[in-house]
């Protein structure tokens, strides 16, 4: 029997700097609480008001999530990332805001899409991820063929993907492989559309930074 391997890690290191106290409380009290159920669920069995849930791939430092889930109390918000000092600022912002509708995954998103059921999410965001920006290392990048596909199949009919990034390569790159599935309808009708932050954004100190090597592209795409 062949034998098998987890797939590449799509994520760089896991810890730079020593969590502040308490965040590190936190970490311990908290994040306990928030993780969602470590076998197969049905997230929108867990929504406040019974609305709709939705997931976050690679949050960072959390602002997005925990602003999207103040503005929406009645939506559930799963959201996945592997990086320790992200996972640690998150709670940060959910204590401060007191949020009720938030579940944290400290780990790889792909770990907790396998434990999703079909069609049960409105809205996908995979925004600014690790670009892995050389050649040798694209396999490593969270949007692979096969992710595109599983994003297709936990997205309900008329659910929302947006993908964003400050790295042009990787615009492309996610661009060609989201268009190639039929399950994805770009929604972009000029170029203002894909230039200019949508409506609902929320531009975090990551985003501000401009690391990358082109102004923030943002994909938004309709699960058809």
């Amino acid at each position: 029997m062949a034998e098998s391997h987890p797939p590449l890690r799509s994520y760089g290191r896991l810890k730079t700097r020593a969590i502040k106290p308490r965040q590190a409380a936190l970490m311990e009290t908290l994040l306990p609480s928030l993780r969602p159920p470590a076998e197969p669920f049905d997230p929108r069995a867990l929504t406040p008001a019974g609305a709709e849930a939705w997931l976050e791939i690679g949050f960072g430092g959390g602002e997005h999530m925990a602003a999207q889930a103040a503005r929406r109390p009645d939506v559930l918000i799963l959201g996945a990332e592997p990086f320790q000092n992200g996972v640690a600022s998150a709670l940060r912002h959910i204590d401060e805001a007191g949020l009720a509708n938030v579940r944290v995954h400290d780990g790889d998103a792909r770990d907790l899409m396998a434990r999703l059921p079909d069609a049960c999410l409105a809205r996908i965001f995979v925004l600014f991820p690790d670009p892995w920006p050389k050649t040798r290392h694209n396999k490593r990048r969270i949007v692979q063929a096969e992710t595109v596909a599983e994003f297709a199949r936990l997205l309900k009919p008329g659910g929302a993907l947006r993908f964003a990034s400050d790295w042009a390569d990787y615009v492309d790159w996610s661009l060609l492989r989201l268009t190639a599935d039929p399950a994805f309808r770009w929604t972009a009708e000029r170029a203002d559309d894909w230039r200019t932050p949508p409506a609902d954004h929320i531009t975090t100190r990551y985003e501000e930074k401009r690391l990358g090597d082109c102004a923030p592209v943002f994909l938004d795409f309709v699960r058809t």
